[in-house]
């Protein structure tokens, strides 16, 4: 059990250096599409493009014993996943870049990485997982961290913050309904379905608003754009349901986290963000990621439960 999450942690880990590189890309990425309807649709179609093509060279490369779909067997198993597509694949994205066109990154990025408290406050009644002092300390740390990162943060309702808000709630219930669905289907099932179902959603909302045609890239920087963000996208779909079904959602949750230290060090490198001042900020950040890893471990404090 503990080989597994330590593997779940791993591939947790993984996903945050792809969060910390994407949230720095996409801000570009954006801007050079101008809407951000149409560049939404255009990433995530690509990422499910390239989910696809992964799927099928790891099928062909290992077997389909161990790379497969699942079909649900009960009709709550296909709600879950159109769930994970519509909810989680679709609407919070275009909410949230959405938001990010009319808030500041700093703010969006805070916002975004409360996710950690929303999981933990879903999964204890819901998945019914456990949270010792070490995840309460290490919760803590990881917002105290992003907090400092952020400076300056205003908590007035205005619309942007109030999409990005609503966004990172829908993508909290997604992740433990997602923990729930792979008790009995894989994960490459998931990740399909978020991301396929997802942009199917996704064009038939740009149809539906007169942005479909502008989601095909009509420049060589936009399609450098697309490829780019699509690549990032998949990998971190791929690698976070992998390390959901390995390890408990407050734990994977709180190791995405610590993508904010990779979007720290490429902005100081280059941006010109000053680091320095923020190294105690980021310093929090990799305590609470440290506590997160020893929570399992036998000792005093980590036989103590929260709930």
């Amino acid at each position: 059990m503990t080989t597994t999450r330590n593997r779940g942690l791993a591939l947790a880990a993984s996903t945050a250096l792809i969060s910390g590189v994407a949230i720095w890309v996409n801000s570009s990425g954006v801007a050079a599409y101008g809407n951000a309807t149409a560049y939404t649709t255009a990433k995530n179609a690509a990422a499910a493009l390239v989910i696809g093509v992964v799927f099928l060279i790891a099928r062909a490369m290992r077997g389909a014993g161990s790379v497969s779909l699942t079909r649900p067997t009960r009709a709550r198993g296909w709600w879950g996943l159109a769930y994970v597509a519509i909810l989680g694949g679709a609407v919070p994205f275009l909410l949230f870049f959405q938001g990010l066109a009319s808030t500041a990154s700093t703010q969006a990025a805070f916002l975004h990485k409360t996710l950690i408290v929303w999981v933990a406050l879903l999964a204890v009644p819901l998945l019914k997982e456990k949270l010792t002092l070490w995840h309460g300390a290490a919760i803590v740390l990881l917002v105290l961290g992003q907090l400092g990162l952020a400076g300056a943060v205003s908590f007035a309702p205005d619309l942007g913050i109030v999409m990005i808000g609503a966004a990172t709630l829908m993508w909290s219930v997604e992740v433990v309904a997602t923990k729930r669905l792979l008790v009995g289907i894989t994960p490459w099932t998931v990740s399909l379905a978020r991301m396929g179902g997802g942009s199917i959603a996704l064009l038939a909302w740009a149809g539906a608003t007169g942005a479909l045609g502008r989601v095909v890239p009509g420049t060589s920087a936009q399609w450098g754009w697309v490829v780019l963000t699509g690549l990032l996208l998949a990998g971190y779909v791929l690698t976070w349901h992998q390390a959901l079904w390995r390890a408990p959602a407050v734990d994977v949750t709180a190791v995405l986290v610590l993508g904010a230290i990779v979007t720290a060090a490429l902005a100081g490198a280059f941006d010109g963000a000053p680091i320095a001042a923020k190294a105690p900020w980021l310093a929090l950040l990799a305590a609470g990621g440290l506590l997160v890893w020893l929570a399992p471990r036998q000792g005093p404090l980590g036989r103590r439960a929260i709930t």
